[in-house]
């Protein structure tokens, strides 16, 4: 048995699929990106007059991916804390990963309580966006 977590706190799914799901003791977030929950604006994303990408701040999506997870997890009765392994996705390896990993290092500083992390580099995305994250967290109480 499982139940399905949907919030308005956090940016509506791009699919027919909800934030997170709870599987006994876990929760399971579905990818997260980091799109504004009121404006659905992209932040960092830099475009022309014509709407096309011009470049983007990975700095300020990642923050913004952490804030959306965040707000899932407490929607779902978690906390930043129970977090045990995320996936991140970035479009540019290259270019964004040590940007993103100086921020990730802002909100995880110690090694030893921070979750498990694999960081994919992959070809793009379903918007615009150069980061999304996949969680799951250990719901406190709960097994």
């Amino acid at each position: 048995m499982s139940d399905i977590v949907r919030t308005d706190t956090a940016p509506p799914p791009v699919g027919t699929y909800p934030h997170a799901r709870r599987v006994g003791g876990l929760l399971f977030l579905s990818g997260i990106g980091p799109r504004d929950p009121a404006t659905n604006a992209i932040p960092g994303n830099e475009v022309d007059a014509d709407g096309r990408l011009r470049g983007y701040d990975i700095a300020a999506q990642t923050r913004a991916v952490f804030a959306n997870v965040r707000a899932v997890l407490e929607a779902s009765g978690a906390r930043w804390q129970d977090l045990v392994d995320v996936t991140v996705y970035l479009t540019d390896m290259a270019r964004d990963f040590a940007a993103y990993n100086a921020v990730w290092a802002e909100y995880f500083p110690d090694a030893g309580t921070a979750p498990c992390r694999t960081t994919l580099g992959i070809d793009a995305l379903p918007t615009p966006i150069a980061i999304e994250l996949k969680c799951v967290a250990a719901l406190p109480g709960r097994s």
